[in-house]
This record gives structure tokens, C-alpha cells and sequence, in this order.
């Protein structure tokens, strides 16, 4: 039965959580397994600091890479002999980022994005690799760039299907394997990533192409909660999810479950689960195949939004060619809609707040008049009832609601 493991950051935040996974992994009834791991945790956004701080040119650039590096080295002390060969292998992943801060800034950020990000995933699979060993698990560290084929879209790369399910028999035969998530490889031999929170779909791939009995995730939560238990007190464990409603609620932002995870899994009907690394008497969630009916009502929150509305200059219709030119727009910044609402005269959409989105109003504003409103939450209820609704808006402000027969979505400030 061979089986998918994915570790996220907060798993392996520091020594004592790294030896809490290896004990998982170890005590794993299945050895036939491949284990993807993240980076370390607050490594991706450390390391997304560092890419800003490169491309302004601040001069603090030297002081965030040294703070990434000593945070490696720290656990590693905590993990390792001093004499260890995992140290050099820690400075020489960092050597490769050194010397792209050497170079000018490439003109496509998205570029030194992946170069620089990507070795975040490097590290940990490395460290995690040798850690496993010294601890009893023999495993095979493969380079998941080796593997997954891509497109050149980086930050958002798009998997070859075709020519990664032939590699993937070649290169993944003896396990149990360690590998990274989130990173692909372009024709042109240079890295890309596949969207912020990708290890998840990493494994999902890895589930589709090598037939896999189970795909499992682990998280710092018990399963898909019915809400975030960061803004909701009374959060329930979802035990069982179909794929279709899983996808839902990851369309509309759950944070539990990549977007893209679902599908491929979903193609070869291969469960998911959805565990905890902290209550490991908890068997999470399920998503399967299932036909259930869903009573309870799911919470979504989407903070820092912003809602758009966008009408013509000379005050005609909003028509096909107008949509067709907003929507070119979005696919140039990588934006995605999360509500979008039209009438006659004007255009509304809603969408994360980021440094794509000033870009985008800014040419918006070439060919269009646009009011926009910043800071808004955007509140996505599925399955819900006039009760839930009812006592939901209860004391918020409303600036947009949209309502179809499973899902209603608002607006407030």
C-alpha cells in the first residue's frame, strides 16, 4: 500500500517538533511511503522578505540572509554532531543565494521569486533526510525538480502531466523517498514554484502519478474545521468530505486544503486525509468519494480584500470587450476573483489586497473610471440556513452580498 505523506513548516519548526515528526514517520505501519516536506516554518515568508529587500536594493539584504542561515544552523546544532556533512550542505544551498543576490535584479521578479524561495524546501527535505537516518528511517532524498516538469510561469507554474508521469517511474522506485513540495523545473532547466501553499498539490501529484492508496496531509489541526478557529470559538472537525465540496470550500479560500489539491486525487478516486501532527489520536478528516448531505454551516474568512468597481469613461454599457480586457489584466498579475457582481453601467470584483493589485488598478484606470474600497473581509458561508445568516450579519456592515442556493457571500468592513 503505498502512501503519500506531507509535512507543513509548523511541523518542523524547530528541533523538538522535528524529532516529534520522525517518530510519526518511523512508527508508520506503511514504510512504503513518500514524504513531502516544507519548507521550515516562516522560512517562505523570511525568504520572500529577503526577494523583496534584493529587488529594492535596501540594505538590510545581508542582514535577512544571515538571519535565514543562522535560523538553519540553530536547528541543525540542536539535530546534529558538529562534524556532520549536513552543515555543509546547509552553506552550500546558501552559497547558491548569494549568488543570485550578486547579480541585478531580474527585470521579471517572478523569476528570482522561485530561484531564491525555492531553496527554503531544499534545506528542510535535506535536513529532515539525514535527521531520518540518524534516527533509524533509511530513505532516499530525491530532487523533486528532477521530477516535476513545468512551464516557465513562475510563481505559478504549470505541471507537465505527460512528461513528469514518465520521469516519475523512473526516478521514484525505491522507498520510502523524502522530497520537497512546492517546487517544479522548466524546460529551460530553471526552478519554479507552484503557487504559495503548493506542497499540498506536490503531494497530490505525486498521489495521481504513482497510484497511490492514500494521500495524507499533516497539519497543526485536528481536520477541515467547519470554520477558522482564529475568528470562530465554537470550530467542529468535518469527519468526512466529498471531493466536490472539498474543492468548494478550497475555491473560496479554506486554508486547510490547497485549491489545486483535490482534483488530481479526485481523478483516480484517491482518499485524502487530513491529520494532526499534535493530536495524533484524532483521525482528521476524510475527503473520498462519498455522497453525504451537509447540515452544518462552513465559515470562510479572506481577509485584507479589496472590492473594485469599474465603469466606462464615457459612462457606456460594460460589455464583452470591456470584461475581455479586465480579465487579460488579472491573468497578466496573477489575480485571481474572489466575487465578482455586474450591472449595466459597472463592473464590481473583489480581490486580495497585494503589491499585483496596485499594478492592476493603476492600468485599470488607463481605460476606466475605478472606485475601490481596501481593508474589507470577505465572508464565504456554505450550506447555510436563515438562522446562520440571520445571527451572522447580526452588528456587521454589509457593502456587498451575493446569494445562491448552498453558498452566500458578504462583504463588510
Amino acid at each position: 500500500m503505498k502512501e503519500i505523506l506531507k509535512f507543513g513548516g509548523a511541523s518542523i519548526k524547530d528541533a523538538k517538533s522535528i524529532t516529534a515528526v520522525s517518530k510519526i514517520i518511523k512508527d508508520y505501519p506503511n514504510h512504503n511511503i513518500v514524504i513531502v516536506f516544507s519548507a521550515i516554518a516562516t522560512v517562505t515568508n523570511l525568504l520572500e522578505g529577503l526577494v523583496e529587500a534584493y529587488h529594492r536594493k535596501d540594505d538590510d539584504v545581508v542582514i535577512k540572509f544571515n538571519e535565514i542561515k543562522s535560523l538553519h544552523i540553530s536547528i541543525s546544532k540542536n539535530l546534529f554532531e558538529q562534524e556532520h556533512f549536513i552543515f555543509d550542505i546547509i552553506n552550500n544551498l546558501f552559497v547558491e543565494i548569494e549568488w543570485a543576490l550578486e547579480e541585478e535584479p531580474n527585470q521579471m521578479y517572478s523569476y528570482d521569486y522561485d530561484q531564491i524561495v525555492s531553496v527554503g524546501e531544499l534545506l528542510s527535505s535535506h535536513i529532515m533526510s539525514e535527521y531520518l537516518k540518524i534516527d533509524g528511517f533509511k530513505n532516499e532524498l530525491i530532487d523533486i525538480r528532477d521530477v516535476f516538469k513545468s512551464d516557465n510561469n513562475y510563481q505559478n507554474a504549470n505541471i507537465d502531466w505527460d512528461l513528469t508521469k514518465e520521469i516519475c517511474k523512473q526516478k521514484i522506485k525505491n522507498i520510502p523517498v523524502v522530497t520537497q513540495g512546492f517546487l517544479a523545473c522548466s524546460s529551460e532547466n530553471f526552478t519554479t514554484t507552484l503557487g504559495r501553499e503548493g506542497s499540498d498539490y506536490s503531494a497530490a501529484i505525486l498521489g495521481n502519478v504513482l497510484n497511490a492508496e492514500r494521500v495524507v496531509i499533516w497539519k497543526d489541526v485536528n481536520g477541515v474545521l467547519n470554520s477558522d478557529p482564529r475568528h470562530f470559538s465554537d470550530s467542529k472537525l468535518l469527519d468526512e468530505l466529498s471531493f466536490s465540496e472539498a474543492i468548494e470550500l478550497a475555491y473560496y479560500g479554506a486554508k486547510v486544503i490547497h485549491p489545486k489539491t483535490i482534483q488530481p486525487l479526485q481523478v483516480k478516486n484517491i482518499p485524502l486525509q487530513v491529520r494532526s501532527f499534535i493530536n495524533l489520536e484524532n483521525p482528521g478528516t476524510i475527503i473520498n468519494d462519498c455522497q453525504i448531505t451537509y447540515d452544518m454551516p462552513s465559515y470562510i474568512v479572506k481577509e485584507k480584500q479589496i472590492l473594485v468597481s469599474i465603469s466606462d469613461k464615457k459612462l457606456s454599457f460594460i460589455v464583452e470587450e470591456h470584461l475581455s480586457y479586465i480579465f487579460s489584466l488579472l491573468d497578466k498579475y496573477n489575480l485571481s476573483v474572489n466575487l465578482m457582481q455586474n450591472s449595466a453601467v459597472s463592473f464590481s470584483l473583489c480581490i486580495d489586497n497585494s503589491k499585483n493589485s496596485v499594478k492592476f488598478l493603476n492600468e485599470l484606470r488607463n481605460k476606466f473610471d475605478v472606485l475601490y474600497n481596501s481593508n474589507l473581509v470577505l465572508y464565504t458561508i456554505r450550506h447555510y440556513n436563515n438562522q446562520s445568516l440571520s445571527s451572522f450579519i447580526k452588528n456587521k456592515k454589509i457593502i456587498l452580498e451575493q446569494k445562491s442556493r448552498n453558498t452566500v457571500q458578504l462583504i463588510t468592513e
